[in-house]
């Protein structure tokens, strides 16, 4: 499922329109993602925790020439950690 099949389904199911749903799903993602910039953990009580952590630079290897060593940085990422409830909805 894509952004655009989201936006149709909650628009159906709440009796918005699909403007409105689009407003909501755009200021749900713009706002996760403002709060992990910030380094906060948005955690969506039975569903997950989206937290980002950063991960630690190392050597790798350049694909191109097998011989030749290249230092990555470290970097943040995000991460997503699943609730108890959905965990258990998809065990079933």
């Amino acid at each position: 499922m894509n952004k655009a099949g989201l936006i149709d389904i909650i628009a159906q199911k709440v009796g918005i329109s699909k403007k409105e749903a689009e407003s909501a799903v755009d200021c749900l993602v713009d706002t996760i993602t403002e709060q992990l910039k910030q380094g906060n953990e948005v955690t969506l009580t039975g569903f997950g925790a989206f937290s980002a952590r950063t991960r630690k630079g190392r050597i790798g290897v350049n694909p191109r020439n097998t011989a030749e060593k290249i230092t990555i940085p470290p970097v943040k990422v995000a991460k997503f950690k699943a609730g108890k409830n959905l965990k258990d909805i998809l065990k079933s």
